[in-house]
């Protein structure tokens, strides 16, 4: 696939606010005074977690003064992009990633990343199917076989609506191990960490997610990762195979993680922004934090990261259709 292909080389309204101050680094370099992190998601998702663990590494390494969050949940994340360009705030950065040029050539809603400042695409995320510690399922050969059996009896859910990136993956899955991917009976939650619950509480019999969000869980004995949709075992999770391993053949994906900020940003605002990020993958709490959520570093800063989602919107649309989401 030349999405993944590409992908691999590069790589109702709540609020919920937080802020922390840091110390100016000892050089006195600091970039910006302030970042409003903008969550199109609720808390415990993926977008969650990339938005506030950017915010702890840059504040606490002083390459900003202050972070603040407000997650904003609605419209497959289309409340949030129409809030961004209304109040078209200059301080404020939109966490977002593959889901916006699927939702927006899905129609889900109106806007696309062109609509925003593109800043700077900055971490990826593997795929990863997850069962709860409970389940009778152990590998994704016993998975895949009471699939083949009766797709209806094994739910699969995700963070997002049907047709969108978790449900993308779960068909690319089962696609990859021979098995039917529009039959994958697709249970939407509106965030990843709702998703989780759903699998922990026996809603779903296994998700789709980010390996992010299931690292943690899966190290306090929560879930069991089954597989990952990495080329190469990651080092987070040494014992876990790769979904190509576990006989999902080929199945590679990785998430892009990225920010936008509103329409229109002055170009000295755009280059800080730029700026900070970029400084951040030199500090101690960057590593610290992106160890901890198992994350693969990517930089695709301005042009670079329009060229790559002009790319990306191509391959999408390719590989939606083939698997009959478009």
């Amino acid at each position: 696939m030349k999405l993944l292909k590409a992908a691999l080389t590069a790589a109702v309204f709540t609020v919920s606010v937080a802020t922390f101050s840091a110390p100016v680094l000892a050089d006195g370099h600091k970039v910006l005074d302030q970042i409003k992190f903008l969550i199109p998601g609720g808390a415990g998702g993926g977008w969650d977690g990339t938005a506030r663990g950017t915010g702890e590494a840059l504040t606490k390494s002083g390459l900003v003064g202050s972070a603040s969050y407000e997650n904003m949940s609605g419209g497959g994340g289309g409340k949030a992009i129409a809030h961004l360009i209304e109040t078209n705030d200059p301080n404020t950065l939109m966490v977002n990633s593959t889901p916006i040029v699927i939702r927006s050539l899905q129609k889900v809603f109106p806007q696309s990343f062109r609509d925003l400042t593109p800043i700077a695409g900055t971490v990826g995320d593997y795929g990863a199917l997850v069962v709860g510690k409970n389940s009778s399922y152990n590998t994704f050969a016993e998975l895949l076989a009471a699939y083949n059996a009766d797709p209806k009896k094994v739910a699969i859910g995700g963070g997002s609506v049907a047709g969108g990136m978790d449900h993308l993956i779960s068909a690319l899955i089962m696609k990859s191990a021979g098995a039917s991917p529009t039959a994958v009976k697709y249970i939407p939650y509106d965030a990843g960490g709702k998703a989780m619950a759903g699998l922990l509480s026996g809603e779903i019999k296994a998700l789709t997610t980010g390996f992010g969000e299931a690292i943690e869980l899966a190290r306090q004995g929560e879930v069991k990762i089954l597989c990952v949709t990495a080329p190469d075992r990651v080092d987070a999770a040494k014992d876990t195979p790769t979904c190509d391993e576990a006989g999902a053949t080929g199945a590679f994906f990785v998430n892009w993680r990225g920010f936008f900020a509103a329409p229109d940003l002055p170009t000295e605002q755009k280059a800080k922004f730029v700026e900070a990020l970029q400084e951040m993958y030199d500090t101690e709490e960057w590593a610290t934090v992106r160890d901890r959520n198992g994350w693969v570093e990517i930089f695709n800063p301005d042009d670079k990261f329009v060229a790559f989602l002009e790319g990306q919107e191509k391959e999408v649309t390719t590989l939606m259709k083939e698997l009959g989401f478009m």
